[in-house]
């Protein structure tokens, strides 16, 4: 949520970020009426106040209908003003973040940088077959029964595709836990509806969030969700900051925004697995702590020996929380693409602001708002797909990479 003061005394700059952002200024215009009439009535409000005080003072003058008509008055602009603040609340919870002043401009993906890559793309004496046919060929991946136990978009992984992939889990949990200084975090699947505003995920994906209607709980798309709230309603004391934390979750989407799109293979299912990291930090440092965290990203990229690539987003692809970006993407040479491994982005102010998460920077400071960030370290499916592709033998076998051997159990994956 952006500060009601920044909209107030720089709508231009406001209206500037929406434009970059391909973004309608209707909500702005919105909030710019709200505000000032919520203003006036707070004023008519506490001149009426006065006056009932004034009269008060007089127990005669205030049971008169003078009095009565004072105290009638003051309560329905009471509620006209809670009113308007409630309009005020839902239409900030709608405007996104102002991305940073270095943050590309551009209007679509395509207008996205690639700032760094890493390794050479695999070269084949044979055509590379895709995950989707090396999976079924091993008997690793099942989509048939996937289906059958839960629809379209689901799968199911088998003996060594299960393995695999709960080695790549424990194998980056280890890294970011061991070397990158993160503490691990096991947090529910499933959170409260105020989880999912402090986070940024409603009102705006209201309709790709899974949720239990009776009992008002949303199933997390992301980490993200439950580790921004971890320190919800709580002022920091000095010198604590910055917190790193590490997660693993189980991920749930509707995909209602990509009806159509990726429906062979594991792409993008209703059902993922991802670790996420998360850092609380002071504002001074946070652009620095985004550079330290896509390096812990690249990392396990570099480990597993798999090309990649850092793109930063332009001011039109950034998530609505974000105020800079950046994506790792992994070559799949079965498929022929870049996949997405990695998100990772500084927040700013703009979560800390809706949990309402504050420090003090000494003990006798006023409490500030904390910088948010967040980062997948990294995702599944897309990096189980990257390493059965990069790593498959043209007998249809997939070699295990070396740092996952000991998790895994074995060296290559073959057909039982």
């Amino acid at each position: 949520m952006l500060d009601i003061r920044i909209i107030r005394d720089n709508p231009d700059i406001v209206r500037q970020a929406l434009t970059n952002r391909q973004e309608d200024s209707v909500i702005l215009d919105e909030i710019l009426e709200l505000d000032t009439e919520r203003r006036q009535k707070v004023t008519e409000l506490e001149d009426l106040r006065h006056a009932r005080k004034e009269l008060a003072r007089d127990r005669q003058a205030d049971s008169s209908e003078r009095g009565r008509d004072l105290r009638n008055m003051i309560k329905d602009l009471e509620d006209e003003v809670k009113n308007i603040e409630t309009s005020l609340e839902d239409a900030l919870l709608q405007l996104p973040n102002i991305p940073h002043p270095s943050t590309p401009v551009g209007k679509d993906e395509n207008d996205n940088v690639i700032v760094s890559t890493w390794g050479e793309q695999k070269t084949f004496d044979f055509t590379p077959a895709p995950h989707w046919t090396l999976g079924e060929s091993l008997g690793i991946i099942d989509f048939e029964r996937g289906v059958k136990l839960s629809g379209s978009r689901f799968y199911v992984l088998k003996g060594m595709g299960a393995r695999l992939q709960r080695a790549l889990i424990a194998f980056m949990l280890d890294l970011h836990t061991s070397r990158h200084g993160y503490q691990e975090i096991y947090p529910p699947y499933m959170v409260k509806r105020e989880c999912m505003v402090g986070a940024g995920q409603l009102p705006k994906l209201d309709e790709n969030i899974y949720r239990d209607v009776e009992d008002d709980l949303w199933f997390v798309g992301t980490a993200e969700i439950p580790l921004t709230n971890l320190h919800r309603d709580e002022i920091i004391l000095p010198g604590m900051l910055p917190f790193y934390y590490v997660a693993y979750t189980a991920c749930f989407r509707r995909e209602k925004m990509s009806a159509g799109r990726d429906t062979r293979g594991i792409k993008r299912g209703h059902q993922f697995d991802k670790v996420e990291m998360y850092k609380f930090t002071e504002p001074e440092t946070s652009y620095e702590e985004l550079e330290k965290m896509v390096a812990d990203a690249e990392e396990v990229c570099q480990q597993l020996g798999l090309p990649y690539r850092v793109t930063e987003h332009c001011t039109a692809d950034i998530g609505f929380t974000a105020a800079k970006s950046y994506d790792i993407d992994m070559w799949a040479p079965g498929c022929e693409e870049w996949l997405e491994v990695s998100s990772c982005s500084n927040c700013t102010d703009f979560q800390a602001r809706r949990t309402n998460i504050r420090y003090r920077p000494a003990s006798d400071s006023k409490p500030q708002f904390v910088h948010t960030l967040n980062g997948s370290g990294l995702a599944l499916p897309r990096l189980m797909i990257a390493v059965m592709e990069n790593y498959q033998q043209a007998d249809g076998s997939i070699v295990v990479p070396e740092v996952l051997r000991g998790f895994v159990g074995a060296e290559i994956i073959t057909s039982p």
